[in-house]
């Protein structure tokens, strides 16, 4: 690797995936200077172009969710169920290192696109996949959203609602993008067993496993036979330092108070409240359980008595650890992401996307690039697999390729 020179130029990744969680981790390797292809079928492409309009998404002209997972991308529009493009596809694979996709067992078995498959045609080759609930047994061809495998699959949609409510539908792309990174992971750890060793790997997992593994540690009790509390309410949780309050001017925030020795008294200390400290209800945690639903609402009457401005130097001068609760809306606006570099703009077009969470010093990423169109890259890539322009004109004459 040359100086400002990103670490994984010179390596070429075919996306054969839709959606978000396998085009995501191509995305990253994107990031880090990969040269990645996208096929598409023709003539509409990945069904993900269009998810900003399904109902209920937010309203906007811009694809946005493509936008996020395909920057830095080549597409190229190719009919995999035609022999043509079957070859075409072959040359593609004998020059790639890696292959990432997420079409379930029958899908690529149909296609020929099996590891068993690709590693005939170049047996250094990482092939990379992403499922629902795995390869094998009855759930193999089932398809499998992060909604439903990754969120709800895993417990976690059981989990996170309280007892006054019904639970909730989680956010776009909420488990697909913490597994594409276990799916970058994986490819990365392929490619040092490549380095090692001079051969390609198989590289899977699902999100079923992903959502699991984020709910990891309460299934971890479920397994040891841990006794489950009641579900509670905000007015009434188990905890009164592990809950949501609003300040004066409505702004919400959260508290992780996990020290039951110190945070009380920093509480307390930041509230100017030291009373509260020789408060009998509230003198130990098993107290301040007891008489959770008196604490929340004396805090609740305590917060509204100042903004969050003000909450917010008193909670710093007193080291209580707390979050802010803020909108979509306004993390986006969040100046010290801004800082961190959190969002990134794109390189020659207006407007900013969300980088991918991942830094390695002295390895510069690729700027983000804006998104290509359906099959914007098609007659490029042909050429660079050295057809000719006859067979070029053939190929998109006959709809192998648009």
């Amino acid at each position: 690797m040359t100086e400002n020179k990103p670490i994984l130029a010179g390596l070429r990744v075919i996306d054969a995936a839709t959606y978000i969680a396998a085009p995501s981790a191509a995305a990253i390797l994107g990031d880090f200077g990969a040269d990645v292809i996208k096929i598409e079928r023709p003539p509409h492409g990945d069904p993900f172009r269009y998810l900003h309009h399904l109902a209920g998404m937010p309203e906007c002209d811009e694809p946005y969710p493509w936008i996020q997972d395909n920057r830095n991308k080549r597409s190229l529009a190719l009919d995999l169920s035609l022999d043509q493009g079957r070859d075409v596809l072959v040359k593609l694979v004998r020059r790639a290192d890696v292959f990432v996709t997420n079409y379930q067992p029958p899908l690529l078995e149909q296609f020929r696109l099996r590891y068993e498959d690709l590693q005939e045609l170049n047996p250094r080759l990482v092939f990379a996949s992403i499922t629902g609930y795995g390869e094998t047994g009855e759930e193999a061809a089932k398809p499998g959203y992060d909604m439903t495998a990754y969120f709800a699959r895993s417990g976690l949609m059981h989990f996170i609602h309280n007892a006054d409510a019904e639970p909730s539908l989680s956010p776009c792309g909420f488990g697909d993008h913490p597994s594409a990174m276990t799916l970058f992971a994986g490819i990365m750890m392929a490619l040092y067993r490549r380095q090692l060793s001079g051969e390609g790997s198989k590289v899977t997992t699902t999100l079923m496993a992903n959502g699991v593994w984020a709910n990891a540690s309460l299934m971890q009790g479920a397994l040891m036979g841990a006794r489950f509390r009641d579900r509670v309410t905000r007015q009434n949780p188990h905890n009164p330092l592990v809950n949501h309050y609003q300040s004066g001017d409505g702004k919400r925030f959260l508290f992780c108070l996990l020290d039951p020795l110190k945070d009380w008294g920093k509480l307390c200390a930041a509230m100017q409240r030291p009373d509260l400290l020789l408060d009998e209800r509230f003198l130990t945690p098993s107290q301040r359980r007891d008489h959770s639903s008196e604490l929340v609402l004396l805090l609740d009457e305590e917060f509204t008595r100042r903004k969050m401005d003000e909450w917010e130097r008193r909670f710093a001068a007193h080291d209580v650890l707390y979050g802010a609760v803020p909108s979509t809306e306004d993390a986006s606006r969040d100046p010290r992401m801004m800082e961190q570099g959190v969002f990134v703009d794109f390189k020659g077009v207006p407007g900013r996307t969300i980088d991918s969470p991942l830094q390695v010093d002295g390895c510069p990423k690729s700027p983000p690039q804006a998104i290509a169109g359906i099959g914007e890259h098609t007659r490029e890539i042909l050429e660079e697999l050295e057809y000719g322009c006859a067979e070029i004109d053939s190929l998109f004459s006959t709809g192998v390729v648009t």
